[in-house]
């Protein structure tokens, strides 16, 4: 089955390289409280994340994906600035040793 987002919706994309020394139960930690709160934000129109899988050796050594979908930027705005959304960050930062985010509007 093929799930498409509405044409127009914004998704915002988040891809992580934690830093050396940060361990399996750690990262485990953080996909389980992203997935509770991105469940509780009511902008958050859907979500997902996973590990990277690819073949072709070119993640530069990003491992994780989190990609959350909002039907405006605002949805987005009100996201980032949740205090649940803020306290999973500042949780997030310090174990990254880089992070690249990607914000574009959904298309065919």
């Amino acid at each position: 089955m093929k799930v498409r987002v509405p044409i127009g919706y914004l998704r915002h994309v988040m891809l992580m390289k934690f830093k050396p020394g940060v361990d399996r139960a750690q990262v485990a930690a953080l996909e389980a409280e992203f997935r509770a709160m991105t469940e509780n934000i009511t902008a958050v129109q859907g979500y997902e994340w996973g590990r990277d899988e690819s073949v072709e050796r070119k993640a530069q050594g990003f491992t994780h994906c989190f990609l959350v979908t909002f039907k405006d930027e605002a949805g987005r705005d009100a996201f980032l600035t949740n205090p649940d959304y803020m306290a999973f960050a500042d949780k997030l930062e310090p174990m990254l040793d880089n992070q690249l985010v990607f914000d574009y509007r959904a298309t065919v």
